[in-house]
């Protein structure tokens, strides 16, 4: 097969492109800690109530420096009570869902998850300063997604 010249020089171009790009892409991601959030955890969504930690959503303490937030999103709202954390602490988020996929998005920060039924979403956050901060839900689940949202109180 014969190539003309300039569609050699364009092929050759292209390739060089692409291959720039996704190295650019790939080192970004690796250097900056850019990695899924989540893991590969499932939970039957039937028999979330009797599963820890969902059994018993909120703040739990786990070491000096660390707490640990339980959340399960459902229709129209997510299962936390008061959720109070320190700032300058690991909080591990560990949420899952109920019926329908949701999103757990902190408003003001880097924390943005897809929360599906049956899959446990976990992702580690240091809030640096204090003050309150909402959870919302970007995804669209239903008619009454605009009154899914809640408030964490970093102090």
């Amino acid at each position: 097969m014969h190539f003309h010249k300039f569609e050699k020089i364009w092929l050759i171009f292209g390739i060089i492109s692409l291959i720039v790009f996704l190295s650019i892409v790939g080192v970004t991601a690796f250097s900056h800690d850019h990695h899924p959030s989540g893991g590969m955890d499932t939970i039957d969504p039937e028999k979330i109530e009797q599963t820890a930690p969902f059994d018993n959503p909120g703040v739990t303490q786990i070491d000096d420096d660390t707490y640990q937030v339980a959340i399960v999103a459902m229709a129209f709202g997510y299962t936390a009570p008061e959720l109070r954390v320190p700032a300058g602490k690991e909080i591990i988020f560990k949420v899952t869902s109920k019926d329908v996929v949701h999103s757990f998005t902190i408003d003001d920060t880097k924390v943005n998850m897809m929360v599906v039924p049956g899959q446990i979403t976990t992702r580690a956050y240091t809030f640096e300063k204090p003050g309150k901060y909402l959870i919302l839900c970007n995804e669209y689940c239903g008619t009454g997604h605009h009154f899914m949202f809640t408030e964490i109180e970093v102090y």
